[in-house]
């Protein structure tokens, strides 16, 4: 990568302003001198007039395009305020396909620190440093940071913090195996506890493996009904000729092998909460009969003439889009608008910004307090990252199942990178499997063998925080300089 083509980004330093009254040329300067950059994006939290002057001034002596963003900071080193300040400019730069570094010697060191964590981890960024003994030169940060942080610091006062560091007992219990840091799922798991508080028939929709289920059983635990029955069903588990049987029981002879009387899944959760999973999969007979047992609050066994009377609270769940079902005519609107009083969704794991680490260190806790000999794993940084850039269809599930084994795998206490990859389980997708294509239509192979090239380098130098000789051992390359001719060969900067 070429300086020329490159963005140079950095705070407003007091050396640098020293340099307007005939001070030595301050790290700003000295930098836009040493390497041609295409355009200086300037931070300051100085006064617009002395920023404005400066700017001024540097274009004068530098030629180069310089952006001024005035920052309306309380203090130089409040980590809150210049990470907010910092992330926006980096994201909207990486938005607009800039190649990005950061000069990292203007500033307090809280400036510094903050442009490191961006440049190491969301921001990927070539490092500056200058000084009057060395001059101006690139460096290389020689430690990797997991990507996903959460700068939470920034949103909560000292005094909260405080508060939250001292709390022993969670104002919900209910909720606590629920475990997120994310705004969104902060507010589902709000608007569930106070559905739990109601009898309101509950919908909960989301991708399999988000956590239905343990929504539904944190509202049951949290409401009224607690000490009555929670009775989970899988509707689309049932045989069709046994859904009435099983939903609403049966009397002996009702039919052939009924040799004795059974309740069903709304007797037995009778007082309680019956759990409907997998609510969209019901037939649409089924459909009304259960429309009919919700509006009436009665049901009648297979085989018997007399009506029982149910108290259930209904909780279903469904991974479908219900509403086009509606409108498409496959799900009854009765129902649909009958259950979904109360509506969650559920978001993906991969739309879950901070949770992903989190969960994946109380998953790993988890497995080694089932199994002593798993106690002592952990993560590598590598494989943080890998876990973060994985999609995780399966979602909380697929995760689980994925730490299960590569921690059942892992010959050492740490799992890495690569002991995580052989974990997980790729689904194969035939539009874009470059073994599925037709030839007989005619391919470009070079074509397909570079965007191979390119997805998997690509793939190696995030996981291993664009460490060159580590990524060339994960891809099978001989060494650095190896990995470096492909990326040549294939125009990878």
């Amino acid at each position: 990568m070429t300086e020329a083509g490159v963005v140079l980004v950095c705070w407003l330093g007091g050396n640098d302003l020293n340099a307007l009254s005939d001070g030595p040329s301050g790290p700003v300067l000295s930098t836009l001198q040493a390497f041609p950059f295409r355009r200086l994006e300037l931070l300051s939290s100085y006064p617009a007039a002395q920023a404005e002057a400066y700017r001024d001034w540097l274009i004068q002596q530098t030629g180069v395009p310089v952006a001024l963003h005035c920052e309306d900071l309380s203090s130089p080193v409040h980590f809150g305020e210049i990470h907010n300040a910092a992330s926006r400019h980096l994201e909207r730069l990486q938005q607009q396909g800039e190649k990005l570094a950061i000069l990292l010697s203007p500033g307090t060191a809280a400036m510094q620190a903050v442009w490191i964590l961006l440049g190491k981890t969301r921001y990927p960024a070539i490092f500056y440093q200058s000084s009057r003994e060395q001059g101006a030169q690139q460096i290389d940060i020689p430690f990797e940071i997991a990507a996903e942080y959460v700068p939470a610091a920034n949103i909560i006062s000292s005094d909260e913090i405080a508060r939250l560091a001292t709390r022993s007992v969670p104002v919900d219990a209910a909720f606590d195996s629920i475990l997120t840091q994310n705004s969104t799922m902060q507010r589902l798991k709000e608007q569930a506890q106070i559905l739990a508080q109601k009898t309101v028939p509950v919908l909960i929709y989301g991708e399999t493996g988000t956590g239905k289920e343990l929504f539904a059983r944190a509202i049951h635990n949290a409401g009224p009904r607690a000490d009555a029955p929670f009775v989970p069903i899988n509707c689309g588990a049932i045989p069709a000729e046994l859904i009435d049987s099983i939903l609403f029981g049966h009397r002996k002879g009702a039919f052939t092998g009924a040799v004795s009387d059974r309740p069903g899944v709304f007797q037995q959760a009778n007082g309680g909460t019956l759990f409907l999973d997998e609510f969209g999969e019901l037939s649409p007979d089924v459909q009304v009969r259960l429309l009919r047992v919700l509006q009436e609050g009665t049901c009648m066994p297979v085989g018997s003439s007399v009506e029982q009377r149910v108290d259930v609270r209904i909780i279903a769940a469904t991974h479908r889009d219900l509403m086009l079902d509606v409108a498409e005519g496959r799900f009854r609107e009765d129902l649909f608008y009958r259950v979904a009083v109360g509506g969650l969704h559920l978001p993906p794991l991969r739309e879950r910004a901070g949770d992903l680490l989190l969960l994946a260190d109380a998953l790993l806790a988890t497995i080694g307090q089932e199994d002593p000999s798993l106690q002592s794993k952990v993560l590598s940084v590598g494989a943080k990252n890998l876990i973060i850039h994985q999609p995780w269809r399966g979602n909380v599930r697929e995760m689980q199942a994925t730490l299960l084994r590569a921690a059942l795998w892992c010959h050492g206490d740490t799992i890495e990178a690569m002991e995580l990859q052989r974990a997980l389980f790729s689904v194969p997708n035939k539009d874009t499997d470059i073994l599925a294509r037709d030839v007989s239509q005619g391919i470009d192979i070079q074509v397909l063998v570079g965007g191979l090239v390119r997805h998997y380098i690509a793939q190696a130098l995030d996981i291993t925080g664009r460490n060159k000789t580590r990524a060339a051992a994960l891809l099978g390359l001989k060494s650095q300089q190896t990995l470096s001719n492909w990326m040549d060969k294939y125009d990878m900067e």
